[in-house]
């Protein structure tokens, strides 16, 4: 395809309001025949970008590929669209309070929708009206400035509370907040809907009359807000304006363009009822729109049991992608030796994301993927990071579907995200705790449990194989209580692993040698063929067990008492063959102390 691409970062890469501008974005690039891709900025599993605070996201994901970068409220600091200037990309901020030299902005026009509200609202016969916002964002202040210009107009006192964040929660906070006080206002404007829609369930609940008793007014007019009851007045930003605007500043000198906003009456401020929107488009709508959100819950629940509940398989590899919608996918890995730089580990129905292919950061993902996303049809190539608490494991993109109807932080790419790095977390924890089960503490050496499985193997293919024969030797050393005794136990462990070093570099890599405790060792020597080759063995670990050690600056000398059994003319049982290694040991062990 040709044309121009143009990154999106954002704290999500979906939901109603950051996946709503990214659709307006997408469908102004797609009209001039460009494209765009999503980066999200948060960790994936990220519940609230009010709460997470500024990403921790400084990468230059895809910089070679882009024409210009768009930066959404909250996705980085200042510093790294500057660092993106400065490197030739040209950018654009979304409702921003300024922008550095040579950037553009561009904003809702906050200020006249709010206060076309208030005006509205006093026109009600309302004097006593508050607002409530979670006035770290800009553009909440800009409302909260729109709310003051209102009430200025008319001398009336303003009353501010602050919700927390821009969710329901927020708004239950604020609803608290107002019984708590009496109910001292008879009108309130809140800073989002969904502050809104907290507000009006938390007091419903507690048995307040609205509008009666309280008018309400929202602000973004989400698609809920005319379904709500009473149905939500707010204020209408259009996003796909907003997106479009966006697009547009790309090909203009630098500089900030406001989109306006307009006030939606309905019952919450006591306005009359208009009824629900009835009409067949309307209604078939909501029925997609309905049939879309289940599909949704079926794949995240389906990635759940892909990725956290399903035994085998390596997360990495991408196959579970097939359960979603995604059309194609790549997953890179942080290279441990080379930063800035990933390694193609997975892909799904990309075969120039192959494993083996290493990128830089700014060169993935991969061109070629760019090429499987049709943007006319809503498919955009999106990239999220795969962390944990534990681990950054790398990035992965996929081309998909954007979601705008969801709330933010529950599309499909956060959830996948998140559920990758539960899955490679879990799979290394899994190794870890298989090793830990099949090795020795201190020595890392084969333990009991790992040795047995071996030994039971060795037996397997003696009883197939009558021409095999394998070999169990059993150490024990002598004078290794007096070092314990005379130099403490931290100097006895020290000795243990300089033997487990010695016994193991005797032998090849076919053979076994085990810590079954204490100071005995067990040694499995695979496919024994010619006679006497034990006795070599033998000799070369006695050799090399006996010469003296340096532990702590002091010289150490031990012995070692072995027993042996080889297996043969029908005894092939690794137990009784073990039994036979016993007893020569505590036999050789008994004649060296009679000596």
């Amino acid at each position: 395809m040709s044309g121009r691409t143009f990154g999106i970062l954002s704290p999500f890469v979906g939901g109603d309001y950051y996946g709503a501008i990214i659709e307006g974005i997408n469908a102004a690039a797609v009209a001039a025949g460009d494209r765009v891709m999503a980066v999200q900025t948060l960790e994936p599993g990220a519940h609230s970008a009010d709460r997470a605070g500024l990403p921790d996201f400084d990468k230059p994901v895809a910089w070679r590929h882009l024409d210009g970068l768009v930066v959404l409220p909250g996705a980085v600091s200042p510093a790294f669209p500057a660092a993106a200037l400065r490197a030739g990309l040209p950018v654009v901020l979304v409702a921003e309070e300024t922008a550095g030299p040579g950037m553009s902005v561009v904003a809702a026009d906050n200020r006249s929708g709010v206060r076309d509200a208030v005006a509205h609202l006093i026109g009600h016969g309302h004097e006593r009206i508050a607002f409530a916002g979670y006035m770290a964002h800009f553009d909440l202040r800009e409302r909260l400035a729109g709310y003051c210009a209102g009430l200025a107009e008319h001398e009336l006192t303003p009353l501010v509370y602050d919700s927390g964040d821009n969710h329901e929660s927020g708004g239950e906070q604020v609803a608290e907040a107002l019984i708590q006080a009496g109910m001292p206002v008879t009108a309130i404007v809140l800073g989002t809907d969904r502050n809104a829609i907290g507000l009006i369930g938390r007091l419903t609940a507690a048995g307040y009359d609205l509008p009666r008793e309280l008018a309400v007014v929202g602000f973004d007019d989400i698609a809920d807000a005319a379904y709500l009851r009473p149905a939500l007045s707010s204020v209408r930003q259009p996003l796909d304006a907003l997106g479009a605007a966006v697009h547009s500043l790309f090909d203009q000198p630098p500089r900030k363009l406001e989109v306006p906003t307009i006030f939606e009456s309905r019952e919450s401020c006591g306005c009359p009822s208009h009824g629900l929107p009835v009409s067949e488009r309307q209604t078939r709508e909501l029925f997609r729109q309905v049939r879309y959100l289940q599909d949704t819950l079926n794949i995240q629940y389906d990635l759940g049991i892909a990725l956290l509940a399903e035994k085998g398989g390596d997360p990495g590899k991408l196959e579970w992608l097939d359960r979603t919608t995604a059309v194609a996918g790549s997953f890179g890995q942080w290279s441990p030796d080379e930063p800035e730089t990933l390694e193609l580990t997975g892909a799904y129905q990309f075969p120039a994301g192959a494993p083996g292919r290493v990128l830089p950061v700014d060169e993935f993902p991969p061109r070629e993927l760019f090429d499987l996303a049709h943007g006319a049809s809503g498919d955009i190539v999106f990239v999220v990071p795969v962390r944990s608490s534990v681990t950054n494991w790398g990035l992965l993109a996929a081309v998909g579907r954007i979601q705008s109807t969801t709330p933010p932080g529950r599309e499909m790419m956060n959830h996948s995200g998140s559920l990758l790095a539960k899955a490679l977390d879990y799979r290394v924890m899994e190794e870890r705790l298989r090793t830990a089960a099949m090795r020795d503490h201190l020595t890392g050496l084969p333990n009991r449990l790992l040795l047995e499985d071996r030994l039971a193997q060795a037996g397997l293919r003696a009883a197939r194989e009558p021409g095999y024969r394998f070999g169990v030797l059993l150490l024990d050393l002598d004078g290794f209580k007096a070092v314990n005794d005379s130099l403490g136990h931290a100097a006895g462990d020290q000795l243990l692993v300089q033997v487990a070093r010695r016994l193991t570099a005797q032998l090849r890599r076919t053979d076994t040698v085990a810590r079954l405790g204490g100071d005995e060792f067990v040694v499995l020597i695979d496919n024994v063929s010619r006679p006497g080759a034990e006795e070599v063995v033998r000799a070369s670990i006695r050799t090399a067990v006996t010469e003296p050690y340096l532990i702590d600056g002091k010289r150490v000398e031990v012995g070692v008492s072995i027993g042996s059994a080889i297996s043969g003319g029908g005894a092939s049982d690794p137990d009784l063959l073990l039994r036979e290694a016993d007893a020569a040991m505590y036999e050789a062990k008994s004649a060296s102390r009679r000596r």
